[in-house]
């Protein structure tokens, strides 16, 4: 019995070191030649427009809107600002930049499957939010949202919390949590914007100037008195990269298209000076070919997956607080038509209600008091062996869960530095009983002049992970023994701000996972396998570093460094080492450009021999990527273009998969 966790062997050469160095050498002379460039160019402009800088404010590990000096996270914060520079790309090219975090699949075929490492967890572990609202996907394996089905066009901004959060966000929120919140309606009457772009998909070995890429989007939002609305819907297709890698000396491989449309409607009305209410609906939809994840070869095989969501939020505001009540039903069908063997299909389905009181004493404590509910179920169907038809393989009267969660939050902010944030939360769950999970997070800021500060961080988080409907009640691989999943996280840093033009940041994270869900394969002549629960010690440390700078007016510098490493065992598919930096530079307040460079190291992959005990190294890889905007007419006409991977590096993101080289796209945004 052979679970996929096993010790990793290195293949390194001193003779492919020494190539790589020389290769690492030639691309950091370009790299510098360009950054010597644009710091030249900024000492030569001048930014004649001032624009006035406030105290940043963050959201997610309070759910209050409080300043992020007296927050006691590390706060990713991807502003609309920076959203708006991005326009064009899928959101987990966006997230993948930053510290902590390595999405697989996020430079590969436009419908590869997405894997999401934050510090070296799992799907399972990362929950996301939807304009605060979790979303889930009961039809996945790891009851993952699948980051595929939104489009950037639709969102105003993120916030990505690390850490196990599970006292204020409940099951799941286990080494972070994605807060995404959409775009809000205009205070206009009526405003549109429609955005078009067009690009290359060519992998490495291609160097081609087909407009193969397309993506397209159109919006109407305002407000009429009491009343506002906002409605989107935006396509992507997109062909000419195989989804399976091309072996050396074999044909190339039929590109494998993927197509998307994505529908969002949201409409608000202010009842009155202190209760408003709004409802949303989420129509999303894509269709992908895939090839064959075995032997790797070109295969027509398909998948077309499609989400309805819907849903309304409440709030009633009253002298010190304010009652909310967000409540959600989402439904996800997914059906898999392969070439050599018979289709499969599943329907996921949730329900959420989250009710919550948020209640503030004075300017220095705040409290959540909140009740949570959630209601799961999937339906799987196959064709058994020899029929034709479609038959149930997993049955809804069976696969379903619930969970009630009250949970209590409490924020406190001295006027003398010390911060503090704590939570609990009682886990209910139709399945495993209750279990308590909780959050205890101080920070003290000293301040070392009137803008200068240093601030140090520490926690210790719970988290409470339930096994997903699949792997308790597939056919072929459920175990309906699993015991659930549980985390425990400690983190110790510091924060220094010099004003608002220089911050450095030092996390260290410590994760101790107990029960870890792992896939085992029992025997290798039947492939008969399972879910277990491991019974190695997964724990994981590592070191998260961030820094970001403005070094002259319209010169901004940011940079992360991540290190993740499990002493005991392998963390699969995610770097040890992994680095960031951006350099982006505003030539007047029409033009904007930056160069992004990426480091990720070597990684553990399995290979997909008899008995699935093959260990192999994916070599490290460096990219870098220019993006351009120009406003053409102000606040209303604005050009982007962009070439990633510039050195059309070859490298390998996940194994046997094919990865883009050196690509262009080009995109325009009107507002009207």
């Amino acid at each position: 019995m052979i679970s996929y966790h096993a010790p990793l062997f290195s293949t390194d050469s001193h003779f492919l070191i020494h190539l790589n160095l020389e290769k690492m050498k030639k691309r950091l002379l370009y790299v510098g030649a360009l950054l010597t460039t644009i710091l030249v160019n900024a000492q030569q402009q001048q930014d004649s427009t001032k624009v006035e800088q406030l105290d940043e404010v963050v959201l997610s590990d309070s759910r209050f809107a409080i300043k992020k000096e007296n927050s006691g996270k590390t706060i990713i914060k991807i502003s609309k600002e920076e959203i708006e520079r991005n326009q064009g790309r899928a959101v987990a090219e966006i997230i993948n930049v930053k510290s902590g975090i390595t999405i697989n699949g996020s430079r590969g075929n436009a419908g590869q499957n997405l894997s999401t490492f934050f510090r070296g967890g799992q799907n399972r572990q990362v929950l996301v939010l939807i304009d605060g609202v979790a979303v889930s996907d009961p039809s996945q394996i790891e009851n993952n949202y699948d980051l595929q089905l939104l489009s950037v066009d639709q969102i105003e901004s993120i916030e990505i919390l690390k850490g196990a959060s599970s006292a204020l966000y409940g099951n799941r929120a286990s080494t972070a949590i994605i807060n995404i919140t959409l775009k809000k309606a205009s205070k206009r009457k009526v405003k549109a914007t429609f955005s078009t772009f067009v690009g290359t998909n060519n992998s490495q070995d291609e160097s081609r100037v087909d407009l193969v890429d397309f993506t397209n989007s159109l919006g109407v939002n305002g407000s009429l008195g009491k009343f506002n609305y906002l409605t989107n819907i935006s396509t992507k297709n997109t062909n000419g990269l195989s989804a399976a890698n091309t072996p050396n000396g074999t044909t190339k491989n039929d590109s494998d298209r993927f197509a998307k449309v994505t529908a969002n409607v949201k409409l608000g009305y202010t009842v009155s000076n202190n209760f408003d209410v709004t409802f949303f609906g989420n129509y999303d939809r894509y269709t992908s070919e895939f090839d064959d994840g075995f032997s790797f070869v070109d295969q027509d095989n398909s998948s077309e997956n499609e989400q309805y969501r819907f849903g309304l939020g409440a709030k009633y505001s009253y002298k010190k607080g304010s009652i909310h009540v967000n409540a959600a039903m989402n439904n996800i069908d997914r059906a898999f038509d392969f070439e050599l063997f018979s289709g499969s299909k599943s329907e996921g389905k949730s329900t959420l209600v989250d009710a919550y009181n948020k209640y503030k004493f004075s300017n220095q404590l705040y409290s959540i008091l909140g009740l949570n509910f959630v209601d799961n179920e999937i339906n799987t169907f196959s064709v058994p062996f020899g029929e034709t038809e479609f038959a149930p393989a997993i049955t809804a009267d069976v696969a379903n869960d619930q969970i009630i969660d009250p949970y209590l939050n409490v924020t406190y902010l001295s006027d003398f530095g010390l911060n503090l944030n704590a939570g609990v939360r009682l886990n209910n769950h139709s399945e495993y009983g209750s279990n308590l999970v909780y959050n205890v997070n101080p920070s003290y800021v000293f301040k070392l002049s009137d803008e200068n500060r240093l601030k140090v961080l520490s926690s210790y988080s719970t988290a409470y992970i339930t096994p997903s409907l699949f792997q308790l009640f597939s056919p072929s691989f459920g175990n309906a023994n699993l015991e659930p999943q549980e985390d425990a996280t400690i983190e110790a840093g510091l924060v220094l701000d010099l004003g608002k033009n220089f911050s450095l940041s030092t996390v260290y994270f410590n994760r101790d996972q107990q029960n870890i869900i792992e896939f085992v394969t029992l025997d290798f002549v039947t492939f008969e396998s399972e879910y277990q629960n491991g019974s190695d010690e997964f724990k994981v440390n590592g070191i998260e570093v961030e820094l970001s700078s403005k070094l002259t007016k319209g010169l901004n510098v940011n940079a992360n460094y991540t290190f993740t490493e499990r002493k005991d065992g392998v963390i699969f598919r995610a770097p040890k080492h992994k680095a960031n930096l951006n350099v982006g530079y505003a030539v007047n307040n029409k033009t904007y450009f930056s160069l992004n460079y990426q480091f990720t190291g070597d990684r553990t992959a399995t290979a997909f021999n008899a008995d699935f005990t093959e260990r192999l190294t994916l070599e490290s890889y460096s990219l870098l990527d220019f993006n351009v905007n120009h406003t053409v007419i102000k606040n209303r006409l604005k050009f982007y273009g962009t070439v990633s991977n510039i050195f059309n590096e070859d490298y390998e993101e996940v194994f046997g998969f094919a990865t883009l080289g050196r690509n262009y796209r080009v995109g325009l945004k009107f507002d009207f």
